[in-house]
């Protein structure tokens, strides 16, 4: 009885020239190429964060809602506390939603503390275009 091999050689299987177009040679590894692509990838990512940064959270201008009372068809009043630096100015974007979720009303609030103060209450009446069902302070940024 002969045996056959269960495994044999693997080869890579030669072509007669001429045939079956070009063949490309082996292409030399590049490791400074991925090297360079992390560097800018960090990079990118390092501007992307400071920028979020900025723009959302900047301890300084700290806000939360007290309550949000007087709802009716057409307004909420919302009471909120802002924390500025020292006789310093906020804007802060106020919202309306809606049972659904949807935005009722926005609007854009200056609020500015007194020298010395850096805690200040604020109340603001925010005109809807439906019923309402909560009033929230989206964020807070330096007044300009």
């Amino acid at each position: 009885m002969s045996e056959t091999p269960t495994t044999s050689p693997t080869v890579a299987p030669v072509f007669p020239p001429g045939r079956y177009g070009h063949r490309r040679a082996a292409r030399r590894r590049r490791p400074w190429v991925a090297a360079l692509l992390v560097v800018v990838l960090l990079g990118v990512m390092v501007a992307v964060s400071f920028r979020l940064y900025r723009q959302y959270g900047d301890p300084n201008y700290d806000a939360q809602v007290i309550t949000y009372t007087q709802i009716t068809e057409s307004q909420v009043m919302i009471d909120f506390r802002v924390t500025v630096p020292e006789g310093g100015t906020a804007i802060c974007v106020l919202r309306a939603r809606a049972k659904t979720g949807v935005e009722v009303g926005r609007e854009e609030v200056r609020v500015a503390a007194a020298p010395g103060e850096r805690h200040l209450t604020t109340r603001h009446l925010l005109a809807t275009t439906a019923r309402p069902i909560i009033g929230e302070v989206l964020r807070c940024r330096p007044g300009d």
